[in-house]
């Protein structure tokens, strides 16, 4: 229970420090920085009494010095702890329940934060893990930069900035060894790097010319890249030889804004700003072939696929009509019913979602989607709860755009429009 009322603390300053010294951006990170450390320190403070006095008090303050009227207070707060985490709810029967028999709301109970980097200037649309791997996270930015940040470090650090784009990066992933990342903008270009020796090792312009939106490797082969262009086109190009292969390109129209491929790289779908999906299959030379077809209600900013959901695999789908869409693939040409549908702040935003890692031997499963509400939603896509949410994170001041999973589910990254990426632990 004080966990999710020290993230309401976290929540309230981090509301306020909007209105925080307006010309001094820097200061405002340095302050909200520090708020964090602070409520770290005193994490073992439990005097739930106390702390509700406290966050009643400091909101009003908060609002007389700014002169503005906040969402945040104690009378509406312990609903909010209902709704936001679940798991601070049933801690009492957690001592009755084997270790390895949690509930599905107790497994996903992040609120803690590890650390906060604001390296960016603007946006962060895009956050990734590495593979198996959960010290390195690479940031994508509107300002033109890409950072590498080594999460586990004492304290954690940002590694090195990639420097190549003229204009926003607007996607990136990582090779199978993490050795290799690549990187798309609005200047049209591909860019392949070499982590280890933080250097540039290809640049491949857009067959188009056309701003590029999205990216990944082909999980089979990773001489291949899939990306998708704001002229409808998905295309293929091995960065070995710099050359778009034969038959490695098809239009599905609108702006392709996202890219899912399922493991063996033999299939992958992409999707535009129309709400339209398309399935593909790839072959070994990089040719395409249109395979199946369907549409949503808004423009789809983020595709996740899993291998696993009730015995099928499954496609988790963002698009701008408020709405989280999670679609069962079933069949070989990668056709998708769709399973369920929740609400969700998201109308006009670039908002990401993704599929939690581990859920083979637990009870339900969970997706995690950022908001334009500022808000980072955890859901549980199998229950038959009218409520999924299982827990509601509410750090950030401004739209939360990217989220992304370490592999072993310890840490979780979030990044917003204003260019602040979160680190969230496990409670």
């Amino acid at each position: 229970m004080a966990a999710a009322f020290q993230q309401q603390i976290f929540a309230l300053d981090a509301r306020f420090n909007a209105y925080r010294a307006p010309g001094n951006p820097n200061f405002k990170t340095l302050y909200i920085r520090r708020r964090s450390q602070l409520l770290r320190e005193n994490a073992k403070f439990k005097d739930i009494e106390t702390i509700k006095k406290y966050i009643n008090i400091r909101s009003q303050l908060l609002q007389r010095r700014y002169g503005v009227q906040d969402n945040i207070s104690i009378s509406s707060s312990s609903s909010r702890a209902r709704s936001s985490s679940k798991a601070s709810l049933v801690a009492d029967e957690a001592s009755f329940k084997k270790k390895n028999d949690m509930t599905i709301s107790e497994n996903y109970a992040f609120s803690g934060v590890h650390h906060i980097f604001d390296q960016h200037t603007e946006e962060v649309s895009v956050v990734k893990f590495a593979n198996n791997d959960r010290s390195k996270l690479c940031c994508a930015s509107s300002d033109g930069t890409v950072s590498i940040c080594d999460v586990t470090a004492n304290p954690p650090r940002v590694s090195f900035i990639l420097d190549g784009h003229t204009q926003a990066v607007t996607g990136c992933d990582w090779s199978a060894s993490n050795e290799l990342l690549v990187t798309c903008g609005l200047d049209g270009v591909l860019c392949l790097w070499d982590v280890p020796r933080r250097r540039r090792l290809r640049v491949a312009r857009d067959q188009l010319s056309a701003p590029l939106l999205c990216c990944a490797f082909q999980p089979a082969n990773n001489n291949m890249v899939i990306a998708g262009n704001a002229r409808g086109m998905v295309e293929v190009l091995n960065v070995s030889t710099g050359i778009y292969p034969r038959g490695g390109s098809s239009i599905v129209g609108g702006k392709v804004q996202a890219i899912a491929c399922e493991s063996s790289g033999r299939m992958f779908w992409a999707a535009n700003d129309k709400g339209v999906i398309v399935s593909y299959r790839t072959s070994g030379t990089g040719a395409l072939s249109k395979l199946r077809r369907w549409c949503v209600g808004g423009a789809v900013s983020s595709l996740s696929w899993s291998p696993w959901l009730a015995r099928h695999p499954a496609l988790l789908v963002s698009a701008a009509d408020n709405s989280l869409y999670l679609f069962r693939i079933t069949d070989r040409e990668g056709s998708l019913v769709l399973k369920k549908r929740f609400e969700t702040a998201h109308s006009r935003l670039s908002v990401k979602s993704t599929f939690c890692p581990i859920m083979s031997f637990r009870r339900g499963v969970c997706v995690v989607s950022g908001g334009e509400d500022a808000c980072v939603y955890f859901l549980d896509i199998e229950g038959h709860d009218a409520q999924p949410v299982l827990n509601k994170l509410q750090g950030h001041a401004s739209a939360v755009l990217g989220v992304s999973f370490s592999y072993d589910e310890s840490l979780l990254a979030t990044s917003d429009v204003s260019g602040l990426v979160i680190i969230w632990r496990r409670s």
